[in-house]
């Protein structure tokens, strides 16, 4: 019997069983899916056909299952597990000629599994929630860096060294009378790296900002829930955050994977509102650079020496790496790793539920990093950076950088 499973160095569809399965509508786009060629031009930037080989663990693997599916072959385990295998990096729609629309793909697809093939069990989804619920995660961050501190949490979960207490973050401007902006805190990176926000509010009030704080209602981007196929949660957590920033000023995001999702509630949400609020977001890189003159003199020694890695929504989908070098190159020695942004395995809640092949691709990024010869790296997103971190990489936020490079500046 066929079965949903590639051999390696297939060049063209993959088989899949219309037995022992359930049929399913993906309702996608046939002109969308139509637009892959099967060219292979994706296959190098794709960290799980890299570490596997596997056909069906490639963009193009992946889309020949969902075309057989929407042709009416039934869904069986096999073909759930090669769509939650994927990282969602996007990297093949850089290298894509054809401009395959592969996130959306992708997304729709495991939005109809999560109602009919019952993708995504009870205990994800309260996971997801909880993104949402900002008291509720503070209290078990806290709980969860005790338990640290006491040696409790097993060593497998490789999460971070977690604080205890979190910094309070500025508001306003030295002097006032800045520019107003928004700083979307997220719900992770502020129960774990709240010093990351700390250093971003520093900076941009010697930028010439004026920081702004969005309250509890922004406590999460939602961009877990629509890669895991959670369009409604996705949808709830995007209309609070739009309700908690108002007015025309800029959005300013200090983590790849949130600023992504969030210039995405215009397609997400469908609404003139939602679009014109997906405009005012900005990448933090994108709004400093052309500020930095306005920043004090920098004054080092030796210029530290750092290695640039791009996260995935960063590079891949906002297409805003580059102003990361801008800043970065003021102050530091900016190397660049040999592996063409090559996904690190994170993922978002990747690297938690799919452990193992997190790890292995995570493998071929700390070649790069060897390779480089820096001693530290710079990310621009917090679960890259934990998931380096928990491989013994020193990794940091360039913000942080930034910010202890201005503090020692006399």
């Amino acid at each position: 019997m066929a079965t949903l499973s590639a051999s390696r160095g297939s060049t063209g569809g993959v088989p899949v069983s219309a037995q022992g399965g359930r049929r399913l509508d993906l309702n996608l786009d046939a002109d969308e899916l139509a637009t892959c060629v099967a060219c292979g031009l994706c296959l190098p930037h794709c960290p799980t056909y890299r570490v596997s080989g596997e056909e069906g663990q490639s963009p193009r693997g992946r889309i020949a299952l969902m075309r057989e599916v929407a042709k009416g072959a039934a869904i069986t385990d096999e073909f759930v597990d090669h769509m939650d295998s994927c990282i969602q990096c996007r990297g093949c729609e850089t290298a894509c000629p054809a401009d395959v629309p592969f996130g959306k793909l992708m997304e729709e697809t495991r939005e109809a599994m999560v109602s009919g093939a019952r993708y995504q069990p009870l205990w994800r989804r309260l996971g997801y929630r909880l993104l949402g619920a900002p008291r509720t995660l503070r209290t078990l961050s806290a709980l969860a860096a005790l338990a640290q501190r006491l040696g409790l949490l097993p060593r497998r979960l490789n999460l971070p060294h977690l604080p205890l207490r979190r910094g309070k973050v500025p508001l306003g401007s030295p002097t006032g009378g800045g520019e107003a902006v928004w700083l979307f805190t997220g719900c992770v990176m502020d129960a774990w790296m709240r010093d990351t926000h700390v250093s971003t509010a520093r900076v941009i009030a010697l930028a010439g900002g004026e920081v702004m704080l969005p309250g509890p209602r922004a406590a999460c981007c939602g961009a877990l829930a629509i890669h895991a196929g959670l369009r409604g949660d996705a949808k709830r957590l995007a209309l609070r955050t739009m309700d908690a920033m108002p007015g025309q000023a800029p959005i300013l995001v200090n983590s790849a994977g949130c600023g992504a999702a969030l210039k995405a509630y215009g397609e997400l949400i469908a609404t003139p509102s939602a679009e014109a609020f997906s405009r005012r977001v900005k990448d933090i890189h994108s709004w400093l650079a052309p500020r930095m003159s306005l920043l004090p003199a920098t004054v080092a020694a030796e210029p530290e020496v750092v290695a640039v890695q791009d996260p995935c929504h960063l590079r891949h989908v906002q297409r805003a790496h580059l102003p990361v070098r801008e800043v970065l190159s003021q102050f530091a020695v900016v190397v660049e790793l040999d592996d063409e942004g090559l996904c690190c395995g994170a993922g978002g809640a990747y690297s938690l539920l799919r452990p193992a092949e997190a790890a292995a691709v995570r493998e071929r990024k700390l070649a790069a990093i060897r390779r480089s010869g820096a001693a530290k790296v710079v990310s621009a997103n917090p679960g890259c950076a934990l998931h380096l971190a928990a491989a013994g990489v020193n990794v940091t936020h360039p913000l942080d950088l930034l910010a202890k490079r201005l503090e020692e500046t006399p």
